[in-house]
């Protein structure tokens, strides 16, 4: 950024209606709730719940549902669209900020994956607000499926909307991973999909780790103080994240300029990314910060002849260097993609002129208004080929990777035809609607596998990521939203609020809610 088992029962659910009979001042909101819980998909020791929630009282502000499991052994793992605890076999799930107002007559779907041993009845009362929901009937069954490895037979409930007060009306979004567990697939590129080992079609659904890319060069250690252990991963993997983007530097890879140890440096990129495919998250290595003095363009480019910033292009003298040593080290290991610059902008130093962008980017050299040699894609390409690797890569294209036009005309020739194009969408950019997306991003995708290395919004909302999420998801297209990092959200693209995964209100809220309803595999 710039500044599992076959479903082994059928559904089972109920419907608790009516208005509740209690005593109340006259000032007190009337209550009134009618609540739809059912398993959509239920497998060896788990189950997805999906409960819909109407109000038939007074307008509300905020809600709370709360049930019990009738068994000992059930419980929920991880939920959406709602705040989920638990004690003993008493479930809460309170609203958030964006689905917290619900009309009378308006309904809010919320889910959750659940675990259970022994049986797996379901609730017999629910309150909202801590008023009962009475009258009780079954709802109607879902079929089993047949497949070994099919996911829950229902959707969760459509992401948010930018208007949470009304009762859903998206279409369902594919149904949560139910993937048992395992390391991370191998992947390459078929046609305009990225495929498992097995052919199985797959998309890289996650975030954006930041700090591996700054936080050695100014005096922060390796992660910024932030943890890569076990529990931090757990903490992703509670958001349903199939991937995350390891932003890195180049002079501390190769131990340059000062830099920490070049060896240390390596060692702890290669057990975080070991650590990710281990816990079946995909890691994807993305060459930040290179060097080069740059001093065209405006004020706030990066001028720094070291890698302290981000620059239009990553250089010759090291770049090709820093892909041959993260190659070589992750060389047979293709569950790792290598995204191989960040955000080029060359066009800036030729005073926009898009050609010779579009040239530079391929070919590298001399580039009009970058006074160091440039290290085209091609280069990069080459030189992480030329160890024999066989890692899926990702290349972007101008405009700090938002524009996408002429990538097909320019890409880089792979002798294993294995890369994807690599997009960056923040609401910022030029092109940031639907209507553009259609255009422009449609086509490519069409073409190539298209993975949003980052994307975001420039204030706290979620409604841009809304949108784009929803686009993304029809059209096939992959993407990391930008980041994984407690920097507190003021103005925009701050997914959390602490490592243990607290979503920042709004923005981390409605990210997490829509991976939840996301299966990598569909």
């Amino acid at each position: 950024m710039k500044h599992r088992v076959a479903l082994v029962t059928a559904a089972v659910g109920l419907v608790a209606a009516g208005a509740a009979l209690v005593n109340a001042p006259a000032s007190a909101a009337a209550g009134g709730c009618s609540v739809k819980y059912k398993v959509a998909g239920e497998w060896s020791g788990g189950f997805q719940g999906d409960v819909s929630i109407t109000n038939l009282g007074d307008p509300l502000t905020s809600w709370t549902l709360e049930f019990d499991f009738p068994s000992a052994g059930q419980g929920v793992n991880n939920g959406w669209s709602a705040d989920w605890s638990q004690t003993g076999a008493h479930v809460t799930a309170k609203s958030l900020s964006w689905n917290a107002k619900v009309a009378t007559g308006a309904s809010v779907s919320i889910g959750f994956i659940g675990k259970w041993s022994g049986s797996n009845p379901v609730p017999t009362a629910f309150k909202v607000n801590g008023v009962a929901c009475t009258g009780q009937s079954p709802s109607p069954s879902a079929s089993p499926s047949s497949s070994p490895s099919a996911s829950p037979s229902s959707s969760p409930s459509a992401s948010p909307s930018a208007s949470p007060s009304s009762s859903p009306s998206a279409s369902p979004s594919a149904s949560p991973s139910t993937d048992p567990g395992g390391p991370a697939p191998q992947l390459h590129v078929s046609g305009n999909k990225i495929v498992t080992a097995a052919g199985k079609p797959y998309r890289l659904l996650g975030v954006s780790r930041s700090s591996g890319e700054f936080a050695c060069v100014q005096g922060k250690g390796m992660w910024d103080s932030g943890p890569v252990d076990q529990a931090s991963v757990d903490a992703m993997k509670s958001w349903n994240i199939h991937a995350v983007r390891i932003p890195l530097n180049e002079e501390c890879w190769l131990g340059l300029n000062g830099s920490p140890s070049g060896a240390a440096y390596q060692q702890e990129v290669k057990k975080y990314a070991d650590l990710l495919v281990a816990n079946g998250i995909t890691p994807i290595l993305d060459l930040h910060w290179t060097s080069g003095a740059y001093s065209n363009g405006p004020d706030w480019h990066c001028k720094d002849a070291t890698a302290t910033c981000q620059k239009p292009m990553p250089d010759a003298q090291y770049a090709p260097q820093f892909w041959t040593g993260v190659a070589k080290t992750f060389k047979g290991n293709d569950a790792v993609v290598f995204d191989l610059f960040n955000e080029p902008y060359p066009e800036v130093g030729s005073d926009w002129n898009k050609t010779l962008g579009w040239q530079c980017l391929r070919d590298g050299g001399t580039c009009t208004g970058i006074p160091y040699e440039v290290a085209g894609m091609q280069d990069l390409v080459d030189a992480v080929r030329a160890t024999g690797a066989t890692n899926l890569l990702m290349v972007g294209g101008l405009e700090w990777a938002n524009d996408m036009r002429e990538w097909l005309a320019y890409k880089p020739n792979d002798p294993l035809n294995n890369i994807a194009a690599s997009w960056h969408s923040y609401s910022f950019n030029a092109c940031a609607t639907a209507s553009c997306w259609d255009s422009q991003i449609a086509p490519l995708a069409a073409k190539v596998p298209v993975v949003t290395g980052e994307f975001g919004a420039d204030n706290c909302g979620y409604d841009y990521m809304d949108q784009l999420t929803k686009w993304a998801d029809k059209n096939g297209v992959s993407y990391l939203a930008w980041t994984w990092s407690p920097w507190g959200c003021s103005t925009g693209a701050v997914l959390i609020k602490d490592y243990a995964g607290t979503p920042e209100p709004g923005i981390g809220e409605g990210y997490k809610a829509h991976l939840l309803t996301q299966n990598p595999y569909a």
